[in-house]
């Protein structure tokens, strides 16, 4: 049997694996381009899974990346329905889980996250799911409609996307979340309490500051969440949305640099300098805030897909980006540049009652560090400039909202 050529192996083929690959070829990459995901789809985008997708609103097509005849043209091989186990560093070699070996020359993980577990009785009865891939949301689908009620463990993004498609499907909705306000880890009080009074205004129930004991099942299938206080909360089927957990296993066992996400640094490139790491995998870090983290979001696959690919083609890194993300509930478009950290002050900006306003997030010293947007796109833009640019400005400057923003952030 004739040996493969090493090339540039990448192992996952989410948004970040994909884009790797593209960028890879678009900054002038010449040799072998191996692209293995454990899915036996080609790269797609997974935000719309909670929404359009959930919905029947989109197809396969449109959330593909890239029809597949680009992977063709650009002689990107594909290995779906495999993943990496395991890499021998010294040989440059992979071991595949269907028994196969294959050499590299470089070697770009992009593992991905997986949908951390309650670790609590019940949970692996029928009708418990996750939301992380296109088949978790089609056997979601397959439990929402009219009459059917479904628990949701977990008030961040996902829980409340999903709540708001179950409604969107005539199905009733119940969000369970431990902390005192919905997105406790990743929003301010603002924002938190907009989006609770919209979602009961929507016939979502939350539940706050709840603890989940156990799911109850009836004939080996979810019937029931029971609350560490007595509440037994009826149910068709439970979803579990209570954050991710970096796929970093594979990179440890190797011996690369890792503890909550692989550990790689601004040109995405790990302990291994023949090995870089992108997307939702990683800990990396964030200049302008003097630390590292870890970071969940489709502009971060890409920024550090980016990275990777400038690296390993010997051209320019790319300009750093403020952290940005977003998400759709209703007819609300949430936009979020930048990261809270330990801010002490926040100013909102409009009516939040108009359904349109800001929350800007400012440090002690008046530097802007984030800004949370409704339905106000020019503001989230402009607050991505002053977060970029580390602007000082005067809290009551952010709060007229007659003054345009832009002249601010020039």
């Amino acid at each position: 049997m004739e040996e493969e050529e090493p090339g540039i192996v990448i192992a996952g083929a989410g948004h970040a694996g994909g884009s790797a690959a593209a960028f890879l070829r678009q900054y002038g990459w010449k040799g072998p381009i191996i692209l293995i995901g454990e899915e036996a789809l080609l790269p797609y985008q997974r935000p719309p899974l909670s929404k359009a997708w959930l919905k029947r609103e989109a197809t396969a097509d449109n959330l593909a990346l890239r029809p597949e005849r680009f992977y063709t043209q650009h002689r990107i091989a594909t290995r779906l329905g495999t993943r990496v186990t395991a890499i021998d560093r010294a040989a440059r070699r992979l071991a595949l889980s269907d028994g196969t070996t294959l050499p590299y020359s470089r070697l770009i993980l992009a593992t991905g996250a997986s949908p951390r577990r309650l670790g609590l009785p019940g949970e692996a009865l029928s009708g418990v799911l996750a939301l992380r891939t296109a088949a978790d949301a089609d056997a979601l689908a397959g439990v929402l409609g009219p009459g059917r009620r479904l628990a949701i463990i977990g008030g961040g993004y996902i829980g409340l996307e999903v709540a708001a498609s179950a409604r969107a499907l005539g199905a009733s909705a119940v969000v369970i979340e431990r902390e005192p306000r919905v997105l406790a880890r990743v929003a301010g009080h603002a924002l938190s309490g907009f989006l609770e009074a919209r979602h009961r205004a929507e016939g979502v129930e939350l539940l706050l500051e709840a603890a989940v004991e156990t799911i109850e099942g009836e004939a080996g299938a979810a019937a029931a969440v029971r609350l560490v206080d007595g509440r037994r909360i009826p149910c068709d089927a439970v979803l579990v949305g209570i954050g991710a957990v970096p796929n970093d296993a594979l990179a440890a066992a190797c011996g690369l640099e890792a503890g909550g996400g692989i550990t790689v640094d601004l040109a995405a490139r790990t302990s291994d300098p023949l090995i870089h790491a992108i997307g939702d995998c990683t800990r990396r870090p964030l200049p302008l805030y003097g630390r590292e983290a870890r970071l969940e979001s489709v502009p971060n696959a890409i920024e550090q897909a980016k990275q990777a690919a400038a690296d390993i083609c010997g051209r320019p890194p790319p300009v750093p980006e403020v952290p940005w993300f977003w998400s759709d509930q209703y007819d609300l478009r949430l936009q979020i540049a930048g990261l809270a950290f330990d801010p002490a002050e926040a100013v909102v900006r409009g009516e939040p009652e108009s359904g349109s306003f800001a929350v800007f997030h400012l440090a002690a010293d008046h530097r802007v560090l984030a800004v949370e947007a409704v339905n106000a796109p020019a503001d989230f833009m402009a607050g991505r400039i002053l977060v970029s640019k580390q602007r000082q400005v005067a809290p009551q400057l952010l709060h007229d909202a007659a003054l345009p923003l832009k002249d601010l952030a020039i």
